[in-house]
């Protein structure tokens, strides 16, 4: 990377490091070489995304004790804040660490404030775009310069509008559709939104402004859902009724996608408000071409499919802290279920029965019930288990193992397969070992990536038979590590690791 400019040196101060917007903005300026300083109630959730010289600082806007020294020395500071998913009085709130914030800035001198907020106009706006817009206007009174982005849908995989959407249309192949979804709106890319969020620190201004952005389409929702059901290779049929309150929507949202009651609720209050942009001057100020809704859905999924590829599961499972739910844990629209064990003899040796696995060495369990399923995918038309494997000792990327395909060998530590049965989905199988005090833990993760409904269900109709099927495999390849040593050492039982 190189240096960063001497207009680089200047320090940026983030709200909002550990949210959607926020974290895509903070490795963002990181690559740039900004000097970056971050405000967070809790900083170490940070700390494995934050570069070397990046500063976090524990605190929070409505401690005006804390604001002073993060503000200390801070050039432009990126106010992405807002408390759509508290109880109570959101716009109160609001308003008030606004004014906190504004005050903070003014004492601190800082040259410019650069806000993200909602797009829409009119008198009728919702409760949650007016509280947003109303932020902007607070901010103003900072006497920093003040750019607020009003924005439309911002869509990218996490983003809470892309989810609700994604979920929306992954789990009904029927849709009860109520008046919104005819509703216009300009949906822009999560990468344009953090490309105008960087420009913002650059541009000349004159005063305060407020630029709307949106993307290159003007759609509806139900043509945003429409294109990613195509992209997805879902068919969907929407059924329009003239009437369906927002709080029963709100509660239908609760029901079927991530969304909690109260956060749709405030979600479906604002979709009734056209969200496009009638002033392009953003366009004409920062020379930035948004894209269409097709591209920022294709993107998304991409984007989604390199971060999975790319993701360890076990450091995703132990870091979510929650209980583990009957059905696996779900990481976009995957489903991860995941268990370890440990066993007394060291990476090599517990990776050995790992790599010889398939073909004649067999899954280590219940080979009957392999060899089952894979006449029943011959039947269907798939490859069932009749290839076997090229080599009975090594594998390389792009081997077949029955009806599997290495997608990642790490010789010692890693293999992941992909699925080529004949699924309502996609399929993987990894295995990860790693050394420990008492010998290898010895991590398997099996993902699923369900189309549509019927994905869902054989998902959760198979769950008991998988749980018996990869729980029994796991300890067949430990106890095998053990017998190959040809010593004997004693196995540690593994705990479930779906959590």
């Amino acid at each position: 990377m190189p240096a960063p400019s001497s207009a680089d040196r200047r320090l940026a101060l983030l709200t909002g490091a550990t949210g959607y917007v926020g974290g895509r903005l903070l490795a963002e300026l990181q690559a740039r070489g900004i000097p970056v300083r971050c405000l967070a109630r809790r900083p170490e959730y940070l700390r494995h995304r934050a570069a070397r010289g990046t500063e976090l600082l524990q605190g929070d806007v409505f401690d005006c004790e804390t604001l002073a020294p993060a503000l200390r020395g801070v050039d432009t500071a990126y106010y992405l804040i807002h408390s759509m998913g508290s109880t109570g009085d959101f716009e109160h709130q609001d308003r008030l660490a606004a004014q906190y914030f504004a005050d903070a800035a003014r004492e601190a001198g800082v040259r410019r404030i650069v806000y993200l907020g909602g797009l829409g106009r009119g008198e009728n706006l919702s409760k949650h775009l007016a509280s947003r817009q109303e932020v902007g206007r607070v901010l103003r009174t900072s006497g920093a310069e003040t750019i607020e982005f009003r924005a439309s849908i911002i869509v990218g995989s996490g983003s809470l509008s892309f989810e609700m959407i994604r979920a929306l249309v992954e789990k009904l192949p029927v849709m009860i559709t109520p008046r919104w979804v005819r509703v216009p709106a300009q949906p822009i890319a999560i990468e344009d939104v953090i490309a105008y969020l960087v420009a913002a620190r650059d541009v000349e201004l004159d005063g305060d402004t407020v630029f709307e952005i949106g993307g290159a389409d003007r759609v509806t929702y139900a043509e945003i859902m429409l294109e990613y059901a195509r992209q997805r290779g879902l068919r969907r049929l929407m059924i329009p009724v003239p009437v369906l309150t927002p709080r029963l929507s709100s509660l239908w949202l609760g029901l079927v996608t991530p969304v909690y009651a109260r956060i749709g609720r405030k979600l479906i209050d604002s979709l009734p408000t056209p969200t496009v942009v009638h002033d392009d001057r953003a366009r004409h100020s920062f020379g930035i071409r948004p894209r269409g809704i097709r591209e920022a859905i294709e993107r998304a999924l991409q984007n989604e499919e390199r971060e999975f590829a790319a993701t360890r599961w076990s450091d995703a499972i132990s870091s979510s802290g929650g209980g583990r739910s009957w059905g696996g844990i779900q990481f976009g629209p995957r489903i991860v279920d995941s268990r370890r064990t440990t066993v007394a003899v060291p990476p090599s040796e517990a990776f050995r029965p790992i790599r010889r696995i398939g073909g004649r060495s067999g899954w280590y369990f219940a080979d009957w019930l392999w060899s089952l399923r894979g006449f029943i995918d011959l039947l269907v038309g798939g490859v069932g288990v009749r290839r076997g494997r090229r080599d009975a000792e090594h594998v390389a990327p792009g081997d077949a193992i029955d009806f599997w395909r290495v997608e990642t060998i790490v010789p010692d530590r890693r293999l992941r397969l992909c699925t080529e049965m004949r699924l309502p989905g996609r399929a993987w199988l990894e295995f990860e070992v790693e050394g420990s005090p008492d010998g290898s833990t010895i991590t398997q993760t099996a993902v699923f990536d369900p189309v549509g409904l019927s994905g869902r269900l054989y998902w959760y109709l198979l769950f008991p038979i998988h749980t018996l099927v990869f729980g029994g495999m796991l300890r067949g390849i430990a106890r095998r590590a053990v017998e190959d040593r040809g010593d004997g050492h004693h196995v540690t039982p593994g705990v479930l690791k779906a959590s």
